[in-house]
C-alpha cells in the first residue's frame, strides 16, 4: 500500500467489462515526504475520492480483482481509504 493524491478521474468509452461501474481515479503515488514518486496510474474507487484529496492506493493485483469480482480484469491499482481532513 501507497499514498498518493488523486490529481484526475479517467473518463473510457471502451473498457474490460469487470471496470463497469467503477470510477477511474488517475492518482499520483507519494512518497513518504508526500512528494511526487513515479508515475500516476489509474486505480478504480468505490469510495467518493475527489481531486486533491490524499488516498491509501493498493496495488495488490488479486485483491484488485477480488474486489471487482471477476478472476481476468485487467485492474491493478484500487483505492482503499480516503484519508480524513484533506
Amino acid at each position: 500500500m501507497q499514498l498518493g493524491k488523486v490529481i484526475g478521474h479517467a473518463t473510457a468509452t471502451i473498457k474490460h467489462p469487470s471496470m463497469n461501474r467503477w470510477r477511474l481515479l488517475v492518482v499520483q503515488p507519494l512518497n513518504n515526504a508526500r512528494q511526487p514518486e513515479n508515475d500516476p496510474v489509474v486505480a478504480v474507487s468505490g469510495l467518493n475520492a475527489a481531486v486533491g484529496q490524499t488516498v491509501v492506493l493498493n496495488s495488490d493485483g488479486k485483491g484488485a480483482r477480488d474486489l471487482v469480482k471477476h478472476d481476468k480484469s485487467p485492474v491493478r491499482y484500487f483505492v482503499c481509504a480516503i484519508e480524513s481532513g484533506t
